[in-house]
Formats: structure tokens, C-alpha cells, sequence
């Protein structure tokens, strides 16, 4: 790929991917100040600013790597912090506050979906436009984001969904899978890169991309 492709992508995709991660990261700290944990709150991490979530690495540059390989275009922010234990019911509500990120990347590919259909139905915009290929990109993006997050494996956020689940005789163990959190990701991400993944996720982004489209539904009729 020349430098040229390699510019019009991370043009493109900069973004959506700075703010897929930057409110996805927010919601968690949004749902766990609603369950009684301030602490992002305190650490001013309650913003869509991605100035205040950005990982040079992770939120930056991987997902270049991810996009220009043609892979799904994965990320992650600075984390926000937690304090579980200061939840009023940490088990079960630890459930809803990882599971406030992948439901953040849901509304926003929704909402991304929602522009597009704007900029081709209403406006007649060229498939080629550059607001266009954002919205795709958008879409994309958040869909994968989504879809990824949903691994049942911690420390992403499917694997604390299914330690709030499990009997806490599980659900111990289970969690202390986390403290390999950094080479879960590398796994996983060599797994995207030799095709052992790729299957799972693009049938997962393929299945949300389907309910965005019924959801969108009325939108395209009211505008055709």
C-alpha cells in the first residue's frame, strides 16, 4: 500500500476510531458512577474527549495496522478505572458496567448507519464522498469494536460479563485470567492476523450490521 492509500485511510478512519473507544470507555465510567463507584468520575475520565483516553499504541496505531492489513480495525483506550468494590452489588452490576462499552459502540454504529443513509438518500451524496467513506468506516469500526469486546475472555468486556454470571466459586478463577490481560489481546489480535478469528468476528459484525439495518428500516422509507 503507498503512502497516499495509507493517509486516505487513517484520514478516513481517525475519527470513528477516536471516538468508538473514547465513549466506549466513557459509558463504563457513566454506568459505574450510576451504580455508586466515582472514581472516573474523580479522575475527570466522563468525557468524549479523546485527548483524555487516548493510548498512543492502542488507539492510535494499531488500528492503522489493523485497517491498512484489511483486518477488522481493533483498538483500546487507557482504561477507566473501577473500583468494583465499590458498586452497591459488584457482581451483578459489574455485568452492566461491562457491558456499557460494547452498548455504547452499538448506538454510535447505529447512529453512524443513520448518516449515511442521510448522505445517500437526502442528500444524493457521491458513494466516493469522503463523509460517505467515514460513515462506512464508522459502521465498520464500531461493529467490530462491539462484536470483539463481546469475547467471553477478561479482560475484555464479555469476559466480565461472564464472571458477574458465574457461581463465585467460578467466577474467582475465572476473573484472574485478567491479570494476563495484555497477552489475551496479543493472542487474540495473532489469531485476527492468521485467520483463526476472522470467521467468528465477521459473522458477528455481519449479525449487527443486519440489526442496524432493521432498525434503520424506517429512516431509508421515510426518506425513499
Amino acid at each position: 500500500m503507498d503512502i497516499d492509500s495509507i493517509v486516505r485511510t487513517a484520514t478516513v478512519y481517525a475519527i470513528p476510531v477516536l471516538f468508538a473507544i473514547s465513549l466506549h470507555e466513557a459509558a463504563h465510567g457513566y454506568v459505574a458512577r450510576y451504580f455508586g463507584d466515582p472514581t472516573a468520575a474523580n479522575e475527570g475520565r466522563l468525557t468524549a474527549n479523546p485527548l483524555k483516553h487516548i493510548d498512543l499504541f492502542g488507539t492510535v496505531i494499531l488500528p492503522l495496522l489493523l485497517a491498512i492489513a484489511t483486518l477488522p480495525p481493533l483498538g483500546f483506550a487507557k482504561p477507566v478505572p473501577v473500583d468494583f468494590s465499590r458498586l452497591r452489588n459488584p457482581k451483578k452490576q459489574m455485568i452492566f458496567v461491562a457491558a456499557a462499552g460494547p452498548g455504547a459502540n452499538f448506538v454510535m454504529g447505529l447512529a453512524w448507519m443513520a448518516l449515511w443513509v442521510v448522505l445517500i438518500q437526502v442528500f444524493h451524496t457521491d458513494p466516493e464522498n469522503f463523509f460517505i467513506k467515514m460513515a462506512e468506516a464508522g459502521w465498520m469500526v464500531n461493529a467490530a469494536m462491539c462484536v470483539f469486546n463481546l469475547i467471553p475472555l477478561p479482560p475484555l468486556d464479555g469476559g466480565r460479563i461472564v464472571t458477574g454470571l458465574l457461581p463465585m466459586s467460578l467466577a474467582r478463577p475465572y476473573a484472574r485470567i485478567e491479570r494476563y490481560g495484555l497477552f489475551v489481546f496479543i493472542g487474540l489480535v495473532l489469531a485476527m492476523q492468521f485467520g483463526l478469528l476472522n470467521g467468528l468476528l465477521l459473522r458477528g459484525m455481519y449479525a449487527v450490521h443486519l440489526v442496524w439495518q432493521a432498525l434503520i428500516y424506517p429512516l431509508q422509507l421515510l426518506f425513499s
